[in-house]
């Protein structure tokens, strides 16, 4: 499917505020209700739009650190890439897990409360996931640019 301007003004509108009702929604594109509802509904079920969620404050919540870990595995085969990434997926405070090229095969993006936090859940959860060679630890100091919206042209 082709996005046209409306679906694109609609996808703009939702990644700003997902709680949007469908009338306040088409007032801000312009659009009647009803358009408003088939469009929204087309791009959730085409896939455009994977959920609506909160946008929580991590902070508040006591989950002020961040830590980028490099992951180097042992061997570069299917099936130790399968066993690392549903190992990962079972950690919770694993909230993004890339595999990459380059020096290292995999970066994660963890949240925690603590050094203590991360120290704990190196220990009991990363460390013991099976065909890791190299854990390297990056804290992150500070935040310079954290946004979620992707650009829609």
């Amino acid at each position: 499917m082709t996005l046209d301007r409306t679906d694109k003004k609609i996808l703009k509108a939702l990644q700003r505020n997902g709680k949007s009702s469908n009338t306040e929604l088409a007032e801000k594109i312009g659009i009647s209700k009803t358009a408003c509802w088939n469009h929204t509904q087309r791009l959730m079920e085409e896939g455009y739009v994977r959920n609506i969620k909160a946008n929580l404050n991590a902070e508040k919540l006591g989950l002020s650190v961040v830590v980028i870990v490099g992951v180097v595995l042992d061997r570069s085969t299917p099936d130790s890439f399968a066993e690392f990434e549903n190992s990962v997926k079972k950690i919770p405070a694993v909230l993004e897990c890339w595999l990459i090229a380059g020096e290292f095969d995999y970066w994660l993006k963890i949240r925690v409360k603590d050094i203590y936090a991360f120290n704990c859940l190196h220990a009991s959860a990363l460390l013991p996931i099976p065909g890791i060679r190299q854990l390297r630890s990056f804290f992150v100091l500070s935040a310079i640019k954290d946004e979620q919206e992707l650009q829609i042209e």
